[in-house]
């Protein structure tokens, strides 16, 4: 006759390493109570073992197959902890099995199915409510990589029922005395739940169906698992209760599939609850006692809810450290699934992203006016500095320009010392007279006159004709152009300073009438042409002179004055011509034809064509230079002392001129009546080789300076 057995372990307490499982061995008291029920399981034979250690556990098992026949129903049960090794065998945890040692103090599942190979019952029945494939337990995780337990426990006419998957860890509920599957595999017996065809049977896959859907009600995140062959589907575990209360169970398992019961299911229970003679206090027992599986699941959400909303609340966003904590929390410790707390961390952090992207707002906006303020304190600060270092710059402005002011009254007083010395030795009386100078605009449409003075003596030549000769004071200018000038020319560069001693310089440049009397003086070196001009006229300049010839003039003039006359350096004819303006012109930025005898065709800078008059014309014609000079721009070109060179890299600086009589060609100043007025500025020199010594033309004359006291050669 076929027998009914069933072995049923539970291991609560382990070695070294391994945490207890209190719920083990109740589970075992449990499973033994519904299987001993000669109404519902109707073991024959059902045995306990608490806490063996690994051969202990090994002798059971053995007996538990060895005794059975073809036709006897063999169950074996076990609560307890699965541990896998690296290699994923499977292992049940015993008493002396630690940490470190399982492999050699566990019972391998090759063990188990070796047994159950060489065992003769075909209707065989392995239930494992263990922490198979890892156990999570005080910060202690065994190696999860996933355990195929079909193939080390499953065969033909067997069936294996397990609380997890392969990676994960079994729980125990909170407050509850069972493991969560044993629970539910004990309350669908005893209840009847799990009779879901209502046969009055209950067979391993309709148990197995209704604990997983309780499990998962209360733990979505753990999911057991089922693995059974063709016959495995026909193993009749258990009988089904028939009484009322199983009956109403039923009904109330069919209302409220999703855990909640409404006001239209109480139409039907209620009358329900009389018909079947059940008074109102149990039924509602049997009510809470179903539905309370998915109240556990809400509290579970629920406490996750407030977990998590306590971590956004002290840290948002949340690093992923916290994170790793509330997915072991919503996993291991709640049964959770990603999917279950999906909408309750959107709902939180919904709410939160929006107080988090305006404190990121703020945040931006008071770093952006903390880095105004600093830029702002920044420039002043470094406004501060420049006012500070620009009130330096102007203290040492000042300091320099009282030191200038001082030297250049001590310069003024030297130069009317110097003065009053040449007065004294020259022998003549200074006298002053009055002239006007002139300013035009940039345009060449505006010409401002001045009155200024200055002094000079008269050299008597004879026969009523007199040189008048205008007092140069002595100073510092900067000579040559700059490079900023229209079309600016090498020659005229670079740009130096000369200091220029005091001398007078001929008023007019030298007119045919005191050319023909001083030509008539006694001869020196070479002779001289009284009347050598093309334009004739007494008062024009004279032209048509070489630079030998003025050196015979001035011979001569010396001789019958005793003063020392010679032809200008460069340096002193720019200085004078400047009279101290820094303009081209000495008339200002252009030039007009109002103003000098020059090419009037042509034009310079702003200023607008002129008159063009094709010959020289009397000195005098024009408004004078600031110093009191007449015709230094145009009518004729005037010879100075200095010979020829192509720029002024070491040229002299103290006025004198710049000549060794190496070379034949020599310098002209001023322009002429038939040349462009760009040779017309003060710094303009003729640079054209053809210039030589004893060169003859019609645009070219002289003018005489006298020194008292320094002669220059």
């Amino acid at each position: 006759m076929a027998k009914k057995m069933a072995l049923l372990i539970g291991v609560s307490e382990y070695g070294a390493g391994i945490p207890p499982l209190l719920s083990a061995l109740n589970d075992v008291e449990a499973m033994e109570r519904v299987l001993q029920n000669p109404n519902l399981g109707n073991f024959a034979q059902v045995k306990r073992l608490l806490n063996p250690d690994s051969v202990a556990m090994r002798i059971a098992i053995q007996e538990l197959f060895k005794n059975a026949g073809k036709e006897d129903l063999l169950l074996f049960f076990f609560s307890g902890h699965g541990i896998t090794n690296d290699d994923n065998h499977l292992y049940l945890a015993t008493r002396d099995t630690a940490k470190d040692n399982f492999e050699a103090t566990a019972v391998d599942a090759n063990f188990i199915q070796t047994q159950s190979k060489s065992c003769y019952s075909k209707r065989q029945v392995l239930i494992l409510d263990a922490c198979y494939s890892g156990a999570f337990a005080n910060g202690w995780h065994t190696k999860s990589i996933g355990v195929d337990i079909k193939k080390q426990l499953g065969a033909e006419g067997r069936v294996v029922l397990t609380s997890s998957g392969a990676t994960q860890t079994s729980f125990a509920q909170e407050g509850a005395t069972l493991s969560l599957y044993t629970q539910y595999l004990v309350e669908g017996i005893e209840t009847g739940a799990a009779d879901t065809d209502n046969d009055g049977n209950i067979h391993v896959q309709e148990l197995h169906t209704y604990a997983k859907a309780k499990v998962q009600a209360v733990k979505p995140n753990m999911t057991p698992d089922i693995i059974l062959d063709k016959e495995g589907y026909n193993i009749l575990l258990a009988y089904a209760p028939k009484n009322p209360e199983a009956e109403y169970r039923k009904l109330v398992e069919q209302y409220a599939p999703n855990g909640e019961l409404n006001e239209l299911a109480f139409l039907v229970l209620k009358p329900k609850r009389k018909i079947l003679g059940i008074t109102d206090t149990k039924a509602e027992e049997i009510e809470t006692e179903f539905l309370e599986p998915f109240r556990r699941r809400l509290a579970n959400l629920q406490i996750y809810k407030q977990a998590f909303a306590k971590a956004v609340e002290q840290k948002y966003p949340l690093d992923e450290h916290i994170l790793k904590i509330l997915k072991d929390y919503q996993q291991y410790i709640l049964g959770l699934r990603d999917e279950d707390v999906a909408s309750i961390e959107l709902e939180i952090t919904s709410v939160k992203e929006v107080e988090y992207q305006k404190q990121l707002q703020i945040q931006r906006q008071q770093e952006e006016e903390a880095l105004q303020l600093q830029q702002q304190a920044k420039a002043l600060s470094q406004l501060r500095l420049q006012q500070e270092a620009e009130r330096l710059q102007r203290q040492r402005e000042a300091e320099a320009a009282e030191q200038l002011r001082l030297q250049q009254e001590a310069e003024i007083l030297q130069r009317q010392r110097e003065a009053e010395a040449e007065k004294n030795k020259s022998g003549y009386q200074l006298k002053t007279f009055q002239f006007e100078t002139a300013q035009i605009n940039k345009n060449g449409t505006g010409i401002k006159r001045i009155t200024k003075n200055a002094e000079y003596f008269t050299q008597d030549l004879g026969n009523g004709v007199f040189l008048e000769m205008v007092h140069i004071p002595g100073g510092t200018f900067l000579m040559g152009s700059p490079e900023s000038d229209e079309s600016p020319i090498s020659s005229e560069s670079p740009q130096h300073q000369v200091t220029v001693p005091s001398f007078f310089m001929g008023k007019y440049p030298v007119t045919q009438k005191q050319w023909r009397l001083v030509a008539a003086l006694p001869k020196v070196k070479i002779d001289l042409e009284s009347d050598p001009s093309r334009f004739k006229g007494d008062n024009l300049p004279v032209e048509c002179v070489s630079w030998n010839h003025t050196q015979e003039f001035c011979a001569r003039l010396s001789l019958k004055t005793n003063q020392t006359y010679r032809l200008p350096s460069e340096a002193e004819w720019e200085y004078a011509c400047r009279g101290g303006t820094t303009t081209p012109f000495y008339f200002g930025e252009t030039i007009s034809t109002e103003l000098a005898n020059y090419h009037g065709n042509y034009t310079y800078g702003g200023g607008a064509k002129g008159e063009y008059r094709g010959k020289t014309t009397e000195v005098g014609k024009f408004p004078a230079n600031p110093c009191g000079l007449y015709d230094m721009c145009g009518n004729v070109w005037e010879w100075c002392q200095d010979e020829w060179h192509g720029n002024y890299i070491n040229a002299p600086t103290d006025g004198s001129a710049w000549s060794n009589g190496s070379n034949n060609y020599m310098s002209l100043r001023g322009g002429s009546w038939v040349y462009v007025p760009h040779f017309c500025r003060s710094a303009s020199r003729n640079y054209v080789n053809w210039v030589e010594r004893g060169f003859i033309y019609d645009h070219v004359g002289f003018r005489v300076v006298c020194v008292v006291g320094r002669i220059l050669q």
